[in-house]
């Protein structure tokens, strides 16, 4: 249920919106809020999906350091009577709009977290509103309203296979070709300090991601690799068209072939491709190199 989920929250004593709709992360809305730590004060902006420990800030932070939280709203001290039961540090928690609360550990690097709904029923009616029954992000605002295309794209579409906005990509290793696609989601090993997962939307066009590992925003990763026969995905003659970092790539299954497929490798960047001899027959709706 919680794969690429997208948490709303609120602060709980003022219960204004803590999103942040200027400042993304994990290619999302993020979580905004005061932190103190170290004797710095600062902004914090946490990734909303569910699961993923991302996040921008800025004051430096020491790993095992505890934090203090307050709204940016209301300035209030935002902590319960609750403590985390992996380290014993206080746990922050957050209203979500659906009901019910979000809470994280305010020790960096502690991973845990949990969310409680207070009617579990109206929790997964909103959700289901919102995000299908699926639970995928192909419903969300990241896919647009087809919009009239000009005759020059009618003559493309024509001459071309069109992978449209949405369509669920069959990924595969280039290496090995045993398949990406664990749970519904595009599962990558990821090396940026230390060793996890990226899992990313299987969707077109669609951005949302997580890790199991802190990635911050903006900074190209170390590597991305098959979790299956471990072998690194980065094509060292390749870069991204639009900031020029490395890119990875994998294979996508089109209606009549496999496909080379290229990810940029820094995070938050959007761009994506494919090979220049598959350019020739198949085009990809609404991608940022077209």
């Amino acid at each position: 249920m919680y794969d690429l989920m997208s948490l709303k929250l609120k602060c709980p004593v003022c219960g204004a919106s803590l999103m942040d709709h200027q400042r993304l992360v994990d290619n999302e809305p993020s979580i905004r809020l005061k932190i103190t730590a170290g004797g710095q004060k600062g902004t914090i902006n946490l990734s909303s999906i569910y699961g993923s420990y991302n996040y921008t800030t800025d004051i430096e932070i020491n790993k095992n350091e505890i934090a203090e939280f307050n709204c940016p709203h209301c300035s209030a001290h935002i902590t319960s009577d609750q403590n985390c039961l992996s380290c014993d540090a206080p746990m922050i928690p957050l209203y979500l709009d659906t009901g019910g609360k979000v809470s994280f550990c305010s020790r960096s690097g502690c991973k845990n977290h949990k969310a409680e709904f207070e009617d579990l029923s109206i929790a997964l009616s909103k959700f289901y509103q919102e995000y299908g029954y699926s639970g995928k992000a192909q419903k969300r605002d990241a896919i647009k309203e087809p919009r009239e295309k000009t005759e020059k794209e009618k003559r493309e579409a024509e001459e071309k296979e069109v992978i449209g906005t949405g369509t669920f990509l069959h990924a595969y290793c280039p290496h090995c070709k045993r398949g990406l696609i664990e749970k519904d989601m595009l599962k990558l090993k990821i090396t940026n300090g230390e060793t996890g997962y990226l899992l990313l939307s299987p969707y077109l066009n669609v951005f949302t991601s997580k890790s199991t590992i802190y990635l911050p925003e903006d900074k190209v990763v170390t590597d991305l690799s098959c979790y299956h026969c471990d072998t690194s995905l980065i094509e060292k003659d390749q870069h991204c068209e639009k900031c020029g970092s490395p890119v990875a790539k994998i294979s996508v299954g089109a209606r009549t072939k496999l496909l080379d497929f290229y990810i940029c490798t820094r995070k938050g960047c959007r761009w994506h491709g494919l090979s220049k001899q598959d350019y020739f027959d198949i085009r990809l709706e609404d991608s940022l190199e077209w």
